[in-house]
């Protein structure tokens, strides 16, 4: 499905940005902010992936591996969001300190 296949360049792309915005930055906090953010796109690159196997194959092969991305997926979203609540006072306390 198309609308898939460009959820999963968005989210790759903004992964990829993510990760080169993180080897850029110098402050501790904001890194580990940032690779929060980068897991949460990374985590929606694999959720939508997965979500497409199911559309492209309909096969049961593919519908297992299509599951497994999902929970893999869903799970790396779900501990970048927890991180990304975790480090954005530290991270914006940091800013305001230099």
């Amino acid at each position: 499905m198309p609308f898939f296949m460009i959820l999963i360049v968005v989210s790759f792309v903004f992964y990829m940005y993510l990760k080169v915005k993180y080897v850029r930055s110098k402050r501790p906090m904001e890194r580990k902010w940032i690779s929060a953010k980068s897991s949460i796109c990374l985590g929606s690159f694999v959720l939508f992936f997965g979500i497409n196997q199911w559309f492209i194959y309909e096969t049961s092969l593919s519908l297992i591996i299509g599951i497994l991305f999902v929970l893999f997926g869903s799970g790396s979203i779900l501990a970048g969001i927890k991180a990304y609540k975790y480090y954005q006072p530290y991270a914006i306390k940091e800013a305001g300190q230099m």
